[in-house]
């Protein structure tokens, strides 16, 4: 199976590359998405984030207060590497149960859509990066 790296900045056109992959049934790993999900109440990077910033970074529902938690995180470089430290071990299993998931469903190719692969250092992982670029 090989893995494709797909990056690129704000607004370059990354999401319409990637939406039209999955129209030709290419598999997409969408690293956006996960950090979504993995946040979500029940979740352990949900109740991490909470031991970390209390209670007043999360709404009544147990969902995170995102422009609050921003308001902290974009004013303190060290509380920024605290949240990362508790999402980002958690969007990176995701994403190894996927592909592993697509590698065992007999995909040829799956596309790690990922807007930060080069800071992240996912990119040691991929075969092929295509960077969109406007």
């Amino acid at each position: 199976m090989k893995l494709v790296g797909l990056t690129g900045g704000i607004a370059s056109g990354k999401s319409t590359v990637s939406r039209l992959l999955q129209e030709q049934q290419v598999p997409i790993i969408d690293a956006d998405k996960i950090a979504r999900e993995v946040v979500e109440p029940g979740r352990r990077a949900n109740r991490q984030i909470r031991e970390h910033f209390g209670d007043e970074v999360f709404l009544p529902d147990g969902h995170l207060d995102r422009p609050k938690l921003g308001d902290i995180i974009f004013t303190d470089p060290s509380k920024r590497k605290i949240l990362n430290a508790c999402v980002h071990p958690a969007v990176r299993l995701e994403m190894l149960k996927q592909v592993l998931y697509h590698w065992l469903s007999g995909a040829k190719v799956v596309v790690l859509d990922v807007p930060l692969l080069f800071e992240s250092k996912l990119d040691r992982f991929v075969g092929t990066t295509v960077v969109v670029y406007w």
